[in-house]
C-alpha cells in the first residue's frame, strides 16, 4: 500500500463518520499537499475493492466508511447527512438468510431514510414527490 493509500484509510478510520472522496481530499491535502483529487478516487477504490473499506449509502454523494461489520444506515433526503444505525433486529434476520439459504451472499443493501436533525432544526420542511399506498 502506498503512503498516500495508508492516510487515505486512517483518514476514514479517525473520521467518526462517512467521508465522501473531496472530504478525504481536503484532510489529505493538509499532510500532503500535492496529493491530486484522482490519486484520492483511485484509493479509494482500491481500498474498496481490497475490502479495507466500503462504499456507504444510496445518496447523490458517494460515501466511505471503515467500518466493515454488518451494520446499516440512515441518510437525510434533504442534505444526504449519512449516519450508522444502532444495532437491530434486522441483524438477526440477516444472518438468517445468510445461514439457511444455500447461497454464498455477497451482500446486499439496505439504507433507512429520513430528515436529520439539523434539518428538522433549521425548519426543512419535506414534501413527497409520490405517496405510496399499499393495495389488499
Amino acid at each position: 500500500m502506498t503512503r498516500q493509500g495508508k492516510m487515505i484509510l486512517e483518514t476514514l478510520k479517525s473520521a467518526g463518520t462517512h467521508l465522501t472522496a473531496d472530504e478525504v481530499y481536503d484532510s489529505v491535502k493538509k499532510s500532503v499537499p500535492r496529493i491530486s483529487l484522482a490519486t484520492v478516487y483511485r484509493n479509494l477504490e482500491k481500498l474498496t475493492e481490497h475490502g479495507l473499506i466500503q462504499r456507504a449509502g444510496r445518496g447523490a454523494k458517494r460515501r466511505y466508511d471503515a467500518r466493515l461489520d454488518r451494520h446499516y444506515h440512515i441518510r437525510c433526503i434533504l442534505c444526504d447527512a449519512l449516519d450508522d444505525l444502532p444495532p437491530s433486529p434486522v441483524v438477526e434476520v440477516e444472518a438468517g438468510y445468510w445461514d439457511n439459504t444455500g447461497f454464498d451472499v455477497l451482500g446486499h443493501e439496505l439504507e433507512f431514510v429520513g430528515i436529520c436533525p439539523d434539518c428538522r432544526k433549521k425548519g426543512h420542511d419535506y414534501v413527497p414527490v409520490r405517496s405510496f399506498q399499499v393495495r389488499r
